[in-house]
C-alpha cells in the first residue's frame, strides 16, 4: 500500500475527494480544510495515472493495517459548546451529565462536528435557539445541525442540500436550497456553506426569515468576511475558531417581506 499527500484549495477538496475515490482510493483522510492523504492498494492503483494527475503530490509506503479500524481508533468522541456531546455511531462512551449526545458518522458526509465551522455553529445555536422556534438549515451535509436544533428544542426544522447523498446520510430534509423555500418561515436560519454561496444566496437566506429573524452564516476563513458581510446586513456578532468565521445577523426587514 501507500498514499499520496495532496494539497488543494479549500473550496476545491470535495471534489478531489470524490476524483480520488474515483481513481480506486481505499481510504482518504482529510489532513485540514487544503491537504489531503489518499491511500492505494498496489493491484488497484495505476501509478503512471496518479503521478500524472498530481505531480506536486508526496508519496509515501504505507505498512499494511486495518486502515479503516485505525482511523475508528482516532476518531474520539468530543465535546463541543456547553451541551453537545459528539460521539462517533460504532462507539457507546456514556453522555456527560447536562451534555445532549448527537451520533455523527465521520467521512460520509460534511458536518461531523470536527471542523471549526461546525463547531462555531454549533454554539450559535446554543445561544441563539429558544424552544418553539422553527429553523432552516441550509447545506445541511451530515444533518448534525438540523440534529442539534431539534435537542435544543426547535418546533420544526427544515433540512435542504443539493447534494441527494448528504440528503440520504442525514436521513431527513429536501434536495434542493434556501430560494426552495417560502418566506418567512423560519425564526432562525444555518447556512454553513463556501462564502460564494452565502453570497448568491443572502436574498433568500433572509427571505425566508420571520420578523427579526436571525441568520448563523459560517464556512468562510478571515480573509472573506468582507465580502460576505457586504450582502448581508451589520453583523450581529462574528466569532472565531483559528482563521475560520461566523457571522450572526438580524433581517430587520424580514417584516416587510
Amino acid at each position: 500500500m501507500f498514499s499520496l499527500e495532496i494539497e488543494c484549495d479549500a473550496d476545491d477538496r470535495d471534489l478531489l475527494i470524490a476524483e480520488l475515490w474515483e481513481l480506486g482510493s481505499s481510504g482518504i483522510a482529510e489532513l485540514s480544510p487544503a491537504r489531503v492523504r489518499a491511500f492505494f492498494e498496489e493491484q488497484a492503483a495505476d501509478r503512471g495515472i496518479l503521478r500524472r494527475r498530481y505531480p506536486g503530490a508526496r508519496w509515501r509506503v504505507e505498512e499494511e493495517r486495518d486502515w479503516v479500524e485505525a482511523a475508528r481508533q482516532i476518531w474520539r468522541p468530543m465535546e463541543v459548546g456547553k451541551r453537545f456531546f459528539l460521539v462517533p455511531e460504532w462507539r457507546d462512551d456514556p453522555t456527560p451529565a447536562g451534555r445532549l449526545r448527537i451520533t455523527v458518522n465521520p467521512g460520509m458526509a460534511f458536518g461531523t462536528g470536527v471542523h471549526e465551522t461546525t463547531q462555531l455553529c454549533l454554539e450559535a445555536l446554543e445561544d441563539l435557539l429558544e424552544p418553539g422556534m422553527r429553523v432552516l438549515d441550509v447545506g445541511t451535509g451530515s444533518g448534525i445541525l438540523a440534529r442539534a436544533a431539534r435537542l435544543l428544542g426547535a418546533e420544526r426544522v427544515y433540512a435542504c442540500d443539493i447534494d441527494p447523498v448528504a440528503i440520504a446520510i442525514a436521513g431527513e430534509g429536501f434536495v434542493g436550497s434556501a430560494d426552495d423555500v417560502a418566506a418567512n418561515s423560519a425564526d432562525l436560519a444555518l447556512a454553513n456553506i463556501s462564502p460564494e454561496a452565502v453570497i448568491r444566496l443572502a436574498p433568500d437566506l433572509l427571505r425566508v426569515l420571520r420578523p427579526g429573524g436571525k441568520l448563523i452564516a459560517s464556512g468562510f476563513e478571515n480573509g472573506e468576511v468582507a465580502q460576505v458581510q457586504a450582502v448581508l446586513p451589520p453583523a450581529a456578532a462574528v466569532r472565531q475558531k483559528n482563521t475560520w468565521i461566523s457571522i450572526i445577523v438580524r433581517n430587520e426587514a424580514a417584516s416587510n417581506s
